[in-house]
């Protein structure tokens, strides 16, 4: 229909410059639907999708809709526009580092603390090192130990261990895709923390790196003997001690207060606004994040960062995408700092878990520990304590309940509440990730029968009153066979 077309003809306004809200909406959308055709025909990497002007006639919009669309999809990694003779816009194969970017972007601003990062890879890791032990193959072993012996040639060095190889490489061979991104996740925020609060002599680093090798060493070699339990309780030691080892002082220290921003000496062969991304928003976060300060002008920033106009403009649109930063135009105007929200990380992940084919096991392994750790800090935060659960909880116990194929669990829901009141911020993006692959991904799992509403109110309230009562053994077991009966 003709009212569905845009009406412009030129580029718009300057990159960088935000659209009109309406045609931002539009846009956003056209970009959506572009990644769902993707991913109903399997995500055909090389296939063209259109020219420019076939997308524009496709979809009924204009120019600068459309481009705006496919800048969406560019940073989402789904597709990428070739210019010139027999160009177009193709299927790419996604890179995990735009979803990781956008974690940790959130997880930093939020105030993540070495706590809740420590406290979540104990929960998640033991599990990757079970399945990796389960299915490990001999050309993994090969990799598994390849990786311990460049390890080995670390300790030599002067330096804490340049990568943390063996976590996240067992979250890689646990087979489980969105175990090895959380996993991911959580290591680099931990060694950003060890880099930036790092105040032991030379014998002392010395003495923590051939420890850590050793349990390394000793989780690796149970993973390849096929031994899960050992392998488990291998994993949970170390991240034990790895937690006595940090200063009480310091535990509730906030990742990214003074070490905020990517790594810069891992950027060099990104792209220029890339990296001008990278400085802007590590500059940002060095300043405690000001929300609603304007950062310069556009002449300004060019001049501060030495950088031409069109690689601003863009770096603008990555800021702009992860909520880090918007460009105000008009008198008075420039790039200003927003308050990141989390939708764009849950979008970015659940597209990457797609494309590495998250299957209805995999979310289903990922949900229940998530859950059942939340009820054992929940308890810890309210029980015995003479605090009371939040209302918010046994009001929210009434509503339905979020089970796969449903939209993504409302703010008030029971599920969304028990996990806020945890109080850790990584596990309630985590769960947000998990609760719209669930809404994405409801292949493999039946529908929740007729009675779910009335089933799931009477369970929410058993988990609550087991909570109440101070026993949160009960109030897990509970849970499990509340999620059992969603996701079965």
């Amino acid at each position: 229909m003709a009212s569905a077309v845009e009406t412009d003809s030129g580029d718009g306004g300057a990159l960088g410059e935000p659209m009109a809200s309406g045609a931002g909406r539009r846009a956003a959308q056209v970009a959506r639907r572009i990644e769902e055709t993707v991913i109903g025909r399997g995500w055909p990497v090389g296939e063209l999708l259109g020219s420019e002007s076939d997308l524009r006639a496709h979809y009924r919009v204009g120019r600068p809709v459309l481009r705006e669309a496919i800048r969406l999809v560019e940073h989402h990694q789904v597709a990428r526009m070739r210019r010139g003779p027999n160009g177009g816009l193709f299927v790419c194969a996604p890179d995990a580092e735009p979803a990781i970017r956008a974690m940790v972007i959130y997880l930093e601003y939020v105030g993540t603390s070495v706590g809740d990062l420590l406290e979540v890879r104990a929960l998640l890791e033991p599990i990757a090192a079970r399945l990796a032990a389960d299915r490990i193959t001999e050309e993994e072993i090969a990799t598994l130990r390849a990786a311990m012996h460049e390890e080995h040639a670390q300790l030599l060095g002067p330096e804490c261990f340049a990568v943390d190889p063996v976590h996240t490489l067992i979250g890689r061979l646990s087979g489980n895709p969105v175990l090895h991104l959380f996993i991911d996740v959580l290591a680099r925020l931990t060694t950003r923390y060890a880099r930036a609060s790092r105040k032991h002599s030379a014998v002392e680093l010395d003495a923590t790196k051939r420890e850590a090798h050793a349990a390394h060493r000793a989780i690796a070699e149970a993973v390849i003997d096929g031994d899960g339990a050992r392998a488990q309780v291998a994993l949970t030691t170390h991240l034990e001690r790895l937690s006595t080892s940090v200063d009480p002082s310091r535990a509730h220290r906030r990742v990214g207060d003074r070490d905020a921003g990517f790594d810069k000496t891992a950027a060099p062969a990104a792209k220029l606004a890339e990296v001008l991304a990278h400085r802007i928003h590590a500059d940002i976060a060095g300043r405690g994040w000001p929300v609603g300060t304007v950062l310069g002008s556009e002449t300004d920033l060019v001049a501060r960062y030495g950088i031409s106009r069109p690689a601003l403009r863009e770096a603008v649109r990555l800021l702009e995408y992860h909520s880090v930063a918007r460009m105000r135009p008009g008198p008075g105007g420039g790039l200003v700092v927003t308050e990141p929200e989390p939708q764009a990380s849950v979008d970015t992940i659940a597209l990457l878990l797609e494309y590495e084919r998250v299957t209805a096991d995999d979310f289903r392994i990922a949900r229940t520990a998530i859950e059942l750790a939340t009820i054992g800090r929940v308890a810890d935060r309210f029980t015995g304590k003479g605090r009371e659960l939040p209302e918010q909880l046994a009001a929210a116990a009434q509503g339905l309940c979020e089970g796969v194929g449903t939209p993504s669990p409302p703010t008030g829901s029971f599920h969304t509440e028990l996990v806020n009141a945890a109080g850790n911020p990584v596990l309630a993006l985590y769960f947000s990730v998990v609760m719209e692959l669930g809404r994405r991904h409801p292949a493999g799992v039946s529908a929740p029968a007729a009675n779910v509403a009335a089933d799931s109110e009477q369970a929410h309230h058993r988990i609550l009153d087991a909570l109440r009562s101070g026993d949160p053994a009960v109030a897990r077991h509970r849970m499990r066979r509340h999620l059992a009966m969603l996701t079965h």
